[in-house]
């Protein structure tokens, strides 16, 4: 089979190419439009179908709220734990150097600055720490140069050296986005790096830092000892829990909602060493993105894409590792409600587009012949499934065990038609015990903010009443809209979102 596969792709690599661009698509039509033709060709099966679907979902919210609550704990106590006393057990633990690109569009220089103090202010000796600053030549001079002079200004001798990248617009064969952008600063870098004889490949890691994520002040110390301590530095790739808490009581309730159960979900996959793989922001060694070229210019996504460009290049070596400590990054936000809902809508749309990587990975998958056949199938079965349920599961969830008795008044006179509704409710019902668990980690995980009215602080646990609506805004309909773009040839010109 995967001999022909293969012949396939190689004989016929557009078309292929093309085949595998419509699959997320077709597979989440098919199964959001089941409950619709199922209900008259095959309505036993369908319920069965919803039947089981359901039981997925409440082992999936029932064990993501248990890894949440086990991630949440030891967060705190990662949050606590004096990391430089381990770090400094190495003898060469000042070779170490960190390369942080920090690719940013428009962003005012505000966030720039917050996310270079929060640098600055590491436990590890800032010194050690490379912040490349990946500016979009497409922003404007006046822009670039402003923000460029306000840095400069306010953390001038902070770091080991502080450099600024300009990528130039429209080079023919690249992608407008964080990847080739990323991919410049990493260029630019690696230019300064020849001036400086300290600054050793095999001593340092290279990591990608969304410009308004600010690290906890352990995050690079305990980046260093992982470092510095494993056997498999150079394949590995470190990632943190992303949390969108940095803003969340400036917007409104549907997108706090949205949020705050993003944030939970980061931190509980964290547990998960079969399904984590980088996102946002992580590190990797600069050995190892040296080996495979650095990020890739003609995509959109980049952080999936660097996972399986060094999965497969190092025949299946190349890990995930969690760092169990909060970096906190920005929701999206604007002025007024529409323009945020806009925004969180078109984010997660890009987030979504994620699914254009299947192609890659399909491809990486069928064509590779050395890495461990069960671990790189798991692996690529996992993305699968989370890519092409996104905007499958609000539907069936909601709405299919509903329709079969509503629309095929021949099957609502049987007994499954009858008890199908009352099966599905019952089990849906189970997994509100992990929404409450859920609840109480983002409560106790939400840095407390100052002067927040004591009303605000009761409601906020009733917001979640807004689920449905927040899952069929912010996961459904954009998910869907991705998945039918790409089936259509309709590809997503990146869209930076707005953060104020």
């Amino acid at each position: 089979m995967f001999v022909l596969f293969r012949k396939l792709i190689k004989r016929y690599p557009n078309k292929s190419h093309r085949a595998l661009e419509i699959l997320p698509g077709f597979v989440s039509w098919s199964l959001i439009s089941f409950p619709v033709w199922g209900s008259f060709l095959w309505p036993l099966g369908l319920a069965y179908f919803i039947i089981i679907f359901d039981i997925y979902w409440l082992y999936r919210s029932v064990t993501m709220a248990i890894f949440a609550v086990m991630s949440h704990f030891r967060i705190e106590a990662n949050k606590r734990y004096s990391w430089m006393g381990d770090v400094k057990g190495f003898k060469d633990w000042k070779r170490v150097y960190h390369t942080i690109v920090i690719p940013t569009y428009k962003e005012p220089g505000t966030t720039l600055e917050r996310t270079l103090k929060a640098l600055a202010s590491q436990t590890l000796s800032s010194k050690q720490i490379i912040p490349v600053i990946a500016f979009e030549e497409r922003a404007g001079k006046e822009i670039n140069e402003t923000r460029r002079e306000l840095l400069e200004k306010k953390f001038k001798g902070k770091f080991a050296k502080l450099i600024f990248s300009y990528h130039p617009a429209n080079i023919k064969g690249e992608v407008v986005g964080k990847s080739s952008n990323a991919a410049w600063g990493a260029k630019t870098f690696l230019k300064e790096m020849k001036k400086h004889k300290d600054w050793e490949m095999d001593k340092m890691t290279i990591s990608s830092l969304d410009c308004d994520v600010l690290l906890h002040p352990n995050h690079v110390a305990a980046l260093t000892y992982k470092f510095l301590d494993s056997p498999r530095k150079y394949r590995t790739i470190w990632q943190g829990a992303i949390m969108f808490y940095n803003n969340i009581e400036k917007i409104p309730a549907p997108m706090r909602v949205f949020n705050r159960i993003a944030s939970v979900i980061n931190m509980g996959t964290l547990m998960r060493p079969d399904r984590l793989i980088n996102f946002s922001t992580y590190t990797l060694s600069l050995k190892l993105m040296d080996e495979v070229g650095y990020w890739d210019s003609d995509v959109i996504p980049e952080d999936y894409r660097i996972f399986f460009k060094t999965y497969f290049a190092t025949d299946g070596e190349v890990e995930v590792e969690p760092i169990f400590l909060p970096s906190f990054a920005d929701a999206a936000e604007a002025d007024g409600f529409w323009n945020t809902f806009t925004n969180t809508y078109e984010q997660v749309k890009r987030w979504a587009w994620g699914a254009s990587d299947d192609v890659y990975i399909i491809k990486k998958y069928i064509l590779d012949e050395k890495a461990p056949f069960w671990d790189k199938t798991i692996r690529v079965l996992k993305v699968l499934e989370d890519h092409m349920l996104w905007p499958v599961n609000w539907f069936i969830i909601t709405l299919g065990a509903t329709l079969p008795p509503l629309l095929n008044d021949k099957f609502s006179r049987t007994v499954i038609g009858k008890t199908l509704p009352q099966v599905a409710s019952a089990i849906l019902t189970l997994s509100l015990v992990s929404l409450l668990a859920i609840i109480v980690v983002d409560l106790k995980a939400r840095p407390k903010v100052e002067g927040l009215s004591w009303w605000r602080r009761v409601l906020s646990p009733f917001e979640f009443i807004l689920l449905p609506v927040v899952g069929f805004f912010f996961s459904a309909i954009p998910g869907i809209d991705a998945h039918t773009r790409l089936m259509l040839g309709k590809y997503l010109e990146y869209r930076v979102t707005e953060k104020v």
